[in-house]
């Protein structure tokens, strides 16, 4: 995911950042109210991670305006104002969710999951199927034919978007757009040596070889698809 965070508080700011990133999420920071206001409007995100107490706008000024000019971005308010009142004005002004400061990375990292899943519907299956390929988002956790695949971030993020859009072919612009945040295609082979490590990990000991690379195309993981229910929590 893109993820929107505007946040004053440099600490609180830089450990999100860290753990967004190991989470193989993308992040665009501001730690004024105007600067990221307009961030919202330059770039499109997934999610916004808004502190109600910022320099020259605050937040809930901020989610106003947005939701006043139709830009809808799911907004996860960050605030130590924690009363029932503080709650309500944030959630009335348009805020789709509110942590209370302090909070734990897991915590955090569960409420930016379940707003992407409402927002995106390729994110509603939080587990993904091709052949005995299986990835389990709530977990972070890849498996083939049950034996677990350690993965990097992006080589994560990587086969997430690869599976969400199985059987399709992505060009390098699409995944450099949604892997790497690039908007133009940098002249490295980024894209070529993440491909040659997933595939070693995900095909070289196995039968059948699912990534595959489409000349003058891009790329695609393909397979039979397995539809799966999200479990149900008790």
């Amino acid at each position: 995911m893109k993820i929107l965070l505007i946040e004053d508080d440099k600490s609180l700011s830089t450990f999100i950042k860290k753990g967004l990133r190991e989470n193989g999420h993308i992040i665009d920071d501001f730690n004024d109210g105007s600067k990221g206001l307009e961030a919202a409007y330059l770039e499109e995100h997934d999610i916004i991670l808004l502190d109600r107490m910022l320099p020259s706008i605050d937040g809930i000024s901020i989610v106003k305006q947005l939701r006043k000019d139709n830009i809808f971005t799911p907004v996860l308010f960050l605030s130590a104002l924690g009363e029932v009142d503080d709650k309500v004005k944030g959630l009335k002004a348009g805020g789709d969710d509110y942590l209370i400061k302090p909070f734990s990375f897991s915590e955090l990292i569960a409420r930016v999951e379940a707003l992407n899943r409402r927002q995106n519907p390729k994110s509603q299956n939080d587990i993904l199927k091709v052949e005995d390929l299986v990835l389990n988002k709530r977990k972070r956790e890849v498996k083939r034919s049950e034996n677990l695949i350690q993965l990097q971030p992006q080589e994560y993020r990587l086969l997430e978007i690869l599976m969400e859009n199985a059987n399709e072919v992505l060009t390098r612009t699409m995944l450099l757009e949604k892997v790497w945040d690039l908007h133009f295609d940098p002249q490295t082979n980024i894209i070529d040596v993440h491909i040659s490590r997933l595939r070693k990990k995900i095909d070289k000991d196995f039968n059948k070889g699912l990534l595959k690379t489409i000349r003058g195309a891009g790329y695609s993981i393909q397979g039979n698809q397995t539809e799966h229910e999200n479990p149900q929590i008790s």
